[in-house]
């Protein structure tokens, strides 16, 4: 065993896991552990944004763009407090985030003292928020602690997780043992069920594959199964680019929605299947399902035909091999079809898609884009095509607004040679503006798209349509962008129309800077995707 303080043998667990970032703000209460950060910055770097939120959200996008895990430091009470939507965010898309804070004194916890920082239970609070959380009590818990935290965030459904550490116990110094390190559980996939599930797809006419980021690391196993019983791959949010939209078999959501309308058997794989289910709102007679997901709380909130508890690609491998030599016929024409028919369908939805398809002509097949809560990121859902997993970042069903650009900034740092692109409203863009001076003090090179309708305009829609236009809390003042974006020394600039955005983006990326572009878009223009994302029942 070697001597070291609790901050130390943290740190120690950290780099041994391969952590190789933690964004974070120091303060008095986490001295010890940024002290610690420092003496090991060779191996781990500490990025350092503007307020506590970003840096739960950076790391939310380092995760949610590698799967691996995203590390963030805030001090305790209100510092936990204001990163606890990203911890929300993590929770609520699958992401591996873990949370390190302090407490105040250990012998103080629990006493309602008023002490710097004091929270009545913030364990408790941790815990509402996150899959784990733990406590580091003693310098020689610290190893123990930090294990099963990474041990519980990596194994089965990735989720955030907490650890605290009081005030007097980071310096706490004694013997350590080294940092232990576990390998993350997976579940067996039943044979018995596999085998059912391949009799169920051999006999079904019309399939479809509902994919979630679940299956982020299992696309080609997928493909291979679409293919195998000729069905459609749909995806939503994460789960866009795990079949490439490249490929026939990848329908958007326009397309599955007129699959689901025949569907006889509906296969998920790591996904909640919440559009069919709760979007769709509609469900074809005599359907079949199966579901493939590591989480077998799944199994009961939507319980399925048969529930095959496994990860996602071991699972569709498994499902592949008792399939045997069945092969559907191949049906790439018959969907290239359906996928162009629906395009036509969708191109009401504008000025957005106009806009979005000048984004993916600049942005590189394996670049990511980052939406956020407002039009263009609800369109971009349906409407922008996506090559890779991961490569569409979001916040799931959190709907976080404001988190677009933050998390963009995690991603970059976490694919400093890619292209990472941000595509906010005026409102979500202002929740986070801030972090422009960690952009440039980091030069973290994203390039972040403002498109500026002066208005929360999902809001102003529904107000001005479904409430008589009494409009209450939507309309915004804005700031000159292209004036407060070189205010903090970022290049930036206005376009006018979706050529000029299309050249600017190009040279933006280029630029190997951090960037800002401003879109305006006349208040109230936006056609509603809503009619897409949320169809009427099919009758």
């Amino acid at each position: 065993m070697e001597t070291r303080n609790t901050a130390q043998a943290m740190v120690d667990a950290l780099i041994a896991q391969g952590v190789d970032t933690v964004f974070g703000i120091p303060g008095a209460h986490t001295y010890e552990f940024s002290d610690a950060l420092y003496n090991a910055r060779n191996r781990i770097r500490m990025i350092h944004p503007r307020h506590e939120q970003a840096a739960g959200y950076m790391a939310y996008g380092y995760a949610k763009s590698t799967g691996r895990p995203g590390v963030f430091t805030v001090v305790p009470g209100p510092g936990l407090l204001n990163a606890s939507a990203a911890l929300c965010t993590a929770y609520g898309a699958n992401a591996p985030v873990m949370c390190l804070t302090g407490n105040i004194m250990s012998h103080l916890i629990g006493q309602g003292r008023g002490q710097l920082h004091e929270l009545p239970d913030q364990l408790a609070l941790m815990r509402g928020l996150t899959k784990w959380s733990g406590r580091i009590h003693h310098v020689s818990e610290a190893p123990m602690v930090m294990a099963e935290a990474f041990h519980e965030m990596m194994s089965g459904r990735q989720r955030p997780v907490a650890v605290e550490t009081p005030w007097d116990v980071f310096g706490q110094t004694g013997p350590v043992a080294p940092a232990e390190t576990t390998p993350p559980s997976r579940p067996i996939p039943d044979p018995a069920l596999i085998a059912e599930a391949a009799n169920l797809a051999r006999l079904a006419k019309r399939p479809m594959i509902m994919v979630g980021g679940g299956a982020a690391e299992a696309g080609a196993e997928v493909l291979d199964l679409a293919k195998a019983i000729g069905a459609p791959v749909v995806s939503h949010r994460s789960g866009k680019g795990i079949v490439s939209d490249g490929e026939p078999y990848a329908f958007d959501l326009v397309a599955g929605y007129d699959w689901w309308k025949g569907c006889d058997l509906l296969i998920g794989i790591g996904s909640r299947l919440e559009l069919q289910f709760m979007r769709w709102r509609w469900q074809p007679p005599g359907l079949k399902v199966i579901r493939i997901d590591i989480d077998p709380t799944e199994m009961v909130r939507l319980k399925p035909d048969l529930a095959i508890v496994a990860d996602a690609a071991e699972g569709t491998c498994a499902l592949l091999a008792a399939l045997g030599d069945h092969a559907a016929a191949e049906r790439s024409a018959e969907f290239s079809t359906r996928r162009a028919e629906a395009r036509l369908r969708m191109e009401s939805v504008q000025p957005q898609l106009v806009y979005l398809d000048a984004i993916r002509r600049a942005l590189p097949r394996d670049g990511f884009f980052v939406e956020e809560v407002s039009q263009m990121g609800f369109t971009a859902r349906f409407g922008f095509p996506v090559y890779g997993p991961r490569h569409y970042v979001t916040c799931g069903y959190q709907e976080t607004l404001g988190f677009g650009f933050n998390t963009a900034l995690g991603v970059k740092v976490a694919h400093p040679d890619r292209a990472v692109v941000s595509v906010s409203g005026d409102g979500g863009f202002m929740f986070g503006v801030q972090e422009l001076a960690t952009a440039v003090q980091h030069n973290i090179a994203v390039v972040a798209v403002v498109f500026n309708n002066n208005a929360f305009g999902n809001v102003h829609r529904d107000q001005a349509t479904a409430y008589d236009g009494r409009l209450i809390g939507s309309d915004l003042i804005n700031p000159d962008f292209v004036a407060l974006g070189k205010s903090f020394g970022v290049t930036s600039e206005r376009v006018e129309n979706p050529a000029a955005l299309e050249k600017a983006l190009t040279r933006a990326l280029a630029s190997e800077r951090p960037y800002l572009i401003e879109v305006p878009v006349e208040t109230g223009s936006e056609t509603s995707p809503w009619t897409f994302l949320h169809p009427a029942p099919h009758t």
